[in-house]
């Protein structure tokens, strides 16, 4: 018996492949959720950066139905995509060899087939969703250099797949980045089987990040972040009952499966020794963790400043989320 079979029979029932199912591929097929407008870059938020200009000009070129959703719900998720993206180039040149990339559950990968393009080869990406129309809007551009997809969810997406799998065994030796999407809120609060199932294709000095969307010890603040987040920023792109309708089918289910702050942290120092906060928006955060300090002062020092008003960020950034000291002493290390 493989010590993970129950862990992903418990994706395998979760909701983002069973009650989330219709809203996802409705979604990622433009049959529903399309915004009333695409969503477009604040460029008064840019920094003087060529990269980032390079990224922000492409990534609206190579985007899919479910992009478009995505980044008009989450304010400033599209300026924050083009940093990440940015930062990984910056990375990659910095370091020796070909760099290796895993975005999990991302949609339609927009964000890794636009590194791969702008990367000169020096990046190989792997991206995955279940959704074959994500598959498809991944290939609607071509075969992309350098970016690949696996049609399935995450879990299915086992050291054993890759190893049998002719095309994925470039990936063998495991990612020098992961990064995790609003994806592990979609199927359980079970954040410490995610992260040791997902870990364990990240190579022993890798990047993990995670974009997810954190309950709040003040459910009152909770709330009134998200008032924000709707009537500040999403009203922009969607109608007041396009809002309510997802919000009774969608987020109320996801509320179930999302952690706090302070319960990832958690998790985290039980497998890595350092993790900071990097963005902020409303619920929203972006977390990197790793066992490599040196990689992820790099990585830290190829960040260009978030591009978000002031009022959305509830942090002063970027932080640490725990005493490394205290990360040793519960992972068992001296």
């Amino acid at each position: 018996m493989n010590e993970f079979d129950d862990f992903i029979e418990e994706c395998d029932r979760a909701p983002r492949l069973n009650e989330l199912s219709d809203f996802f591929s409705t979604t990622a097929s433009g049959q529903a959720g399309v915004p009333v407008r695409p969503p477009q870059l604040d460029r008064r938020l840019f920094p003087l950066d060529p990269t980032f200009r390079r990224f922000s000009a492409l990534h609206p070129l190579r985007q899919g139905p479910f992009d478009l959703h995505y980044l008009s719900s989450i304010p400033y998720r599209f300026e924050e995509e083009c940093r990440m993206g940015c930062a990984i180039l910056k990375y990659a040149r910095a370091r020796r060899g070909k760099l290796r990339l895993y975005t999990l559950g991302t949609a339609e990968g927009t964000m890794a087939r636009v590194i791969g393009e702008l990367g000169d080869g020096r990046v190989e990406t792997l991206s995955c969703s279940p959704n074959i129309e994500n598959l498809r809007s991944f290939y609607a551009y071509g075969v992309p250099p350098h970016a690949m997809f696996f049609h399935g969810p995450f879990h299915h997406l086992t050291s054993e797949k890759i190893q049998d799998d002719g095309e994925l065994r470039k990936f063998a030796r495991g990612f020098d980045i992961i990064i995790e999407d609003t994806t592990f809120q979609m199927y359980s609060p079970n954040r410490f089987d995610q992260i040791r199932f997902v870990s364990q294709q990240l190579k022993s000095n890798g990047l993990f990040i995670f974009v997810e969307k954190f309950k709040h010890e003040d459910d009152e603040e909770y709330r009134r972040r998200e008032r924000q987040k709707d009537h500040g920023f999403k009203a922009r792109f969607f109608s007041a009952s396009d809002i309510r309708a997802k919000e009774e089918t969608v987020l109320t289910r996801m509320d179930r499966s999302e952690v706090s702050l302070a319960e990832m942290s958690e998790t985290l120092r039980r497998f890595f020794e350092h993790s900071f906060a990097t963005w902020n928006s409303g619920n929203f955060y972006t977390l990197i963790s790793s066992n490599s300090p040196e990689n992820l002062d790099l990585f830290l020092s190829k960040l260009c400043p978030a591009a978000i008003p002031a009022e959305y960020v509830y942090a002063d950034l970027p932080y640490r989320l725990y005493p490394e000291s205290e990360a040793r002493r519960l992972s068992g290390r001296s």
